[in-house]
């Protein structure tokens, strides 16, 4: 009976202490919900710099009609179409609300970018056109050999088999890139660390943003694609004495593709796996972690094998290979796998070969950073030069040739953007995702968009390729960043001009387009609703430094209008006859953005247009960071992962190639 009445006095205590959290746990819940429904209606607010999403009427016919104009709103209706209105295609609960409100306040949208100071941009684009008229003469009065441009003067003279360096020079040229065996290596002494001042360091209140900075990078790198990239980093090799974020001494590698950085790897003293190896060597090897400590346990194991009388294998505890203030001696060795990098003769890391780069690519060799250089030593080059000529890039067959403009109605037309230079992107994509049926049967129409180059002998050598395969569209203007826009305002001419397409989509020559997925994602779509479908941005803030900065004079807005990222997206040929429409009266605003200038442009016809509005459709499957498994486009493929997607996807397999 005492157990009885204890349990029932314990949980009568439990019931009075629960019904006096009660009211408690009710009034959070209550300011909880008060919060939300202030922070939705706060971005909801924001609707005049937002998109109207509509969800893609599936359930109409190809011939029905829609209403041409659409009838204000009335209170009541308002709210019931907001009620029953589904989450916006692709997009998440909360976005969705976001736009469906946006698309319930009307039609009170601002144009976008009227405010903009467009002036430069103009003026940059009227000289380029003007130099693009004279750089065009040039090129067809050129009678020079245009085959072996890609190789400087064509010559094809022996490269030396080893290379030496004195001491202060930081690069080096390799003409003929390296083979398996080939090594580099570099008698170098690391500098003290200083301090380096990292705002948003100071910012996040962790003291005054000061920090001790100790680090050089060692890079192999390949040729440069085109006058406003750097080139690619084949190895970058960048040991941090001081550490990083992980606050330990740490040697990363990795690679970089126009500007876009692979997945690094880090060793950080911990040794990789033994099955985790290349050309037998490990991808990191162990040295002793500054600050670590023997735990308990192996004090206590070591004492008993030392009490009981069991040997114990001798361990040497390697420090971190490079120390500030002293001489090293790095060599970075080329293998079968990888690279294997070796200091003062000590193998410490290797980092395999990736998708996309070969040894004879390795053509240049640059050391920044900390570091003060004593001399550098290649051997073991390899002798014969390797052909960079155009005939061996371009492969000048009858089957790679475009067939003619149909006179029918297409269902896609397809506009890749191009730089004057990139010979070999541009063949292999004619060798990978242009040989899908669609394009082969006329149903799909696919042209290269190339301005001209400061060179004459790499304009004529682009005359050549265009008048052999028939897919280029020149547009004699000079080529820069800053005038990307224009290539895209010529793509909807032509989509709505020279072919009669229902879509248009635009990429760039590095994506890799699953055309057999894409046709059928547009097929779900009405046709006689406006279609922009994408990686579809929102809310998204120029950025106002560092490279890619946009001035409040180029831009004053806060945010861009909602845009989808550039390497691939889909816009309907109703869009694109507007934007031609607007450019053939000067009425069409241009911003150095060409994916954030498709989103303005597509939002202002949203505005005016007397039609349906615009289905805005999100997806991540076009992949503008490299590849995903059920991909529309993969973005930031070298010439050699285009051709290995079409081999696989060829095979049945629609997987990804390695990383860079």
């Amino acid at each position: 009976m005492k157990r009885v009445r204890s349990s029932e006095v314990f949980l009568g205590g439990r019931g009075r202490a629960r019904r006096r959290l009660a009211p408690l746990l009710a009034l959070a819940a209550f300011a909880y919900l008060v919060f939300v429904s202030v922070k939705l209606a706060g971005l909801g607010g924001w609707d005049e710099d937002a998109a109207a999403v509509i969800r893609p009427d599936t359930t109409a016919s190809e011939g029905s009609e829609l209403p041409l104009k659409r009838e204000p709103l009335e209170p009541a209706s308002r709210a019931r179409r907001a009620a029953t209105a589904t989450v916006a295609s692709g997009y998440g609960r909360i976005t969705g609300e976001i736009l469906r409100r946006h698309e319930a306040r009307g039609r009170t949208r601002r144009r976008w970018g009227l405010r903009g100071n467009f002036s430069e941009l103009e003026r940059m684009a009227g000289e380029a056109w003007a130099r693009g008229a004279e750089a065009w003469e040039e090129a067809a009065a050129f009678s020079g050999d245009v085959d072996s441009i890609l190789s400087g003067d064509g010559a094809e003279g022996e490269c030396p088999g080893s290379l030496a360096l004195g001491g202060g020079e930081t690069t080096a040229f390799l003409p003929c890139g390296l083979a398996v065996g080939s090594a580099v290596t570099l008698v170098a002494t690391a500098r003290a660390a200083r301090a380096e001042y990292v705002e948003a360091l100071e910012r996040s209140g962790n003291g005054n943003g000061t920090v001790m900075v100790a680090q050089f990078a060692v890079e192999l790198r390949g040729l440069r694609a085109s006058d406003d990239e750097d080139p690619p980093r084949i190895l970058h090799l960048n040991p941090r004495l001081q550490g990083d974020w992980s606050r330990r001494p740490v040697l990363e590698m990795n690679t970089c593709f126009r500007m876009q950085w692979g997945k690094a790897q880090r060793c950080d003293g911990t040794p990789s796996k033994d099955d985790d190896r290349v050309d037998g060597f490990p991808k990191c090897e162990k040295w002793e972690r500054r600050g670590t400590v023997d735990s308990k346990e192996i004090k206590s194991a070591s004492w008993f094998n030392r009490f009981i009388g069991r040997a114990k294998k001798p361990e040497m505890r390697w420090p971190y290979p490079f120390l500030e203030g002293k001489m090293f001696v790095l060599t970075i060795q080329a293998g079968v796998e990888g690279y294997h990098i070796n200091v003062g003769g000590r193998h410490v890391a290797s980092f395999p070969h990736r998708m996309g780069f070969t040894l004879e690519d390795a053509t240049g060799l640059a050391v920044t950073g900390g570091i003060d250089v004593h001399s550098v030593y290649a051997t073991s080059l390899p002798k014969a030069h390797p052909s960079f000529s155009l005939q061996s890039v371009l492969e000048m067959s009858d089957k790679w040739k475009a067939r003619p403009v149909p006179e029918k109605q297409i269902q896609l037309f397809i506009g890749i953007l191009s730089a004057t230079k990139h010979f070999a992107e541009r063949m292999a994509i004619r060798k990978s995702w242009m040989q899908f049926p669609a394009i082969q049967l006329g149903n799909v129409v696919a042209r290269f968009f190339v301005a001209l180059s400061h060179r004459k002998e790499i304009n004529a050598a682009l005359k050549k390729e265009a008048e052999y395969f028939g897919d280029i569209v020149i547009l004699p203007f000079i080529d820069r960043y800053e005038l990307v826009v224009l290539k895209t305002v010529a793509i909807c001419q032509y989509g709505v001009q020279n072919v009669t397409a229902e879509y248009i989509m635009k990429c760039d020559d590095d994506t890799f387009v699953r055309l057999d997925t894409v046709l059928q994602q547009i097929s779900n779509f009405n046709r006689s609703l406006p279609l922009y479908l994408g990686n579809l941005n929102l809310l998204h803030r120029p950025l106002r430094y560092g490279k890619w900065a946009v001035t409040f004079e180029e831009w004053p807005e806060l945010v861009y209008p909602p845009y989808a990222n550039g390497p691939g997206y889909v816009i309907s040929a109703n869009i694109a006859r507007d934007i031609v429409s607007r450019h053939a009266n000067q009425s069409l605003r241009l911003f150095k953005m060409e994916d954030v200038s498709m989103g303005m442009w597509v939002e202002d016809y949203n505005t005016t247009t007397t039609s349906a509005p615009v289905q805005y459709v999100h997806s991540w499957r076009f992949c503008q960071y490299g590849c995903v498994d059920n991909y529309f486009t993969a973005h930031y493929q070298s010439p050699r992962q285009m051709l290995c997607l079409w081999d696989k996807l060829s095979l049945g397999r629609a997987q990804c190639c390695n990383y860079r």
